[in-house]
């Protein structure tokens, strides 16, 4: 088994917290807390929503003006005592802004084509400058503006998740000023988690998340810088829980930290910590994993892998091929330096030519933001569903858009949803791309059902 953490150049380190290793290195480490699991009826399928197959983006070290790893990249230098040749690229060379006009081009384009997934703000970049307070070498009128533009441009179809605080160097959070170690022990990316608590985590995500809440950014996620987390994960699924809950008060918190960008490894999203479920207040944390590498260039502005990687020019293999062939979310990963690439945007072109090739494949791709992988997922694995002739019976903890069943029914069966604000039959319809909320169809004996959960008890009746 081969785990990453999307930073190659963390497989330069030698602290155990890089990409490649044996399969007795990681698995400890990813023995997450499962939690509770209700009975499930095995004679009922819950399938994809609307019966079409997740895709999505997934966006690193994306945040307002500031390009990252222009500043990033001497902090890691120092980090590592300048031993390391992969810092030592001539990052003054490099634009100190990813502009605006580039994230409407993008973010107009990607709303075009239906385009979503998740889109890091970092709140502090890093050490430059606090998004709620000021970013020395901009006027305030510009961060006003770049915070607007995200906002109203992106949020309608991205997730925001702040990448930790800074992204390079930790801060004090009583103080709000970076520690004055300058090793890899106090940089994000390194070596801090280890041996913390998962309150100690939690109230570093808090300082993320407000900063980000004070500007009206709402979040329901965290994505972690490089290793952030990774000797310490049982700990990092609490915190983002603890964190997430308390800022923004998010019903079921996610976080991304890993990802298989090849092997036979499921991409599936974790569902951890899962309790309360038959109470009032059911809980759990889902740790979502992408799929790909960042073949869209790398967060230091290394060569694109280049579309092939992701479905070849023929459509018939390619990661994004192999995962979507398996039915899993197929989450690809970009770092938003790499997708502008010193105003080159050679992973937006990239990109691009991903999306023009999956619409040539394929007629069953639903685009979704994070967040609404995370919530399907969880109603996917943590309702209690029970069937007893024609009547199955549905326990939700969480209420979810597009749920999906399938089942064996009668062969005139007219379903009807009975619900805790309603009761109504469903329409049938003759093909399942065509499946909406409140409607079915019929495929050979099984009946496919779609219809919005609710919270709480349910019934789809399969009357005669």
């Amino acid at each position: 088994m081969k785990i990453q953490t999307r930073r190659d150049f963390l497989k330069q380190t030698t602290l155990g917290l890089g990409v490649a290793g044996a399969a007795s290195q990681f698995a400890p480490l990813l023995a997450q807390t499962a939690g509770e699991r209700p009975p499930r009826d095995a004679s009922v399928s819950v399938l994809n929503p609307r019966a079409r197959q997740p895709v999505g983006l997934i966006i690193d070290d994306s945040t307002c003006l500031v390009n990252l790893n222009r500043f990033a990249m001497p902090q890691f230098d120092e980090a590592n005592d300048h031993k390391l040749a992969v810092y030592h690229r001539n990052w003054r060379e490099w634009p100190v802004e990813i502009p605006d006009s580039f994230v409407r081009k993008f973010g107009e384009w990607c709303a075009g084509q239906g385009v979503k997934g998740k889109y890091s703000i970092v709140p502090f970049p890093a050490c430059v400058g606090r998004l709620d307070r000021m970013l020395p070498g901009w006027t305030q009128r510009e961060l006003n503006d770049s915070l607007e533009l995200v906002r109203t441009l992106m949020l309608p179809n991205w997730d925001i998740h702040p990448e930790m605080n800074t992204h390079t160097r930790v801060i004090d959070t009583k103080t709000g000023h970076p520690h004055t170690d300058h090793s890899l022990k106090f940089m994000e990316n390194w070596e801090w988690t280890r041996g913390r608590s998962a309150d100690e985590i939690a109230d570093y995500m808090s300082y993320a998340l407000r900063i980000l809440k004070n500007v009206g950014l709402p979040c329901e996620g965290i994505t972690t810088p490089g290793g952030f987390g990774s000797n310490a994960r049982p700990q990092l699924a609490q915190a983002s829980f603890q964190s997430v809950r308390d800022v923004f008060g998010a019903e079921i918190p996610h976080y991304f930290r890993d990802l298989y960008s090849e092997g036979s490894e499921s991409v599936a999203p974790r569902i951890e910590n899962a309790s309360g479920l038959d109470g009032n207040d059911p809980r759990c944390v889902v740790s979502i994993l992408g799929c790909t590498g960042d073949w869209t260039g790398g967060w230091d502005n290394t060569p694109p892998g280049g579309v092939d990687k992701f479905i070849t020019e023929d459509l018939k293999s390619g990661r994004m091929v192999d995962i979507i062939a398996r039915g899993e979310p197929a989450l690809m990963l970009a770092h938003w330096t790499g997708v502008y690439w010193n105003g080159q945007e050679l992973g937006f072109k990239i990109f691009q030519e991903v999306v023009r090739r999956l619409k040539s494949k394929y007629d069953h791709l639903i685009w979704m933001k994070l967040s609404e992988v995370a919530r399907y997922w969880a109603a996917k694995e943590l309702t209690r569903i029970e069937r007893i002739a024609n009547t199955i019976s549905f326990r939700a903890p969480f209420a979810c858009p597009d749920f999906t069943v399938r089942c064996n029914a009668p062969a005139n069966a007219a379903p009807r949803l009975r619900a805790p604000a309603n009761s109504k039959p469903l329409s049938e319809i003759s093909d399942p791309l065509k499946l909406v909320p409140g409607s079915w169809c019929r495929e050979g004996e099984k009946l496919t059902f779609c219809f919005a959960l609710s919270k709480g008890e349910s019934k789809l009746e399969l009357l005669d």
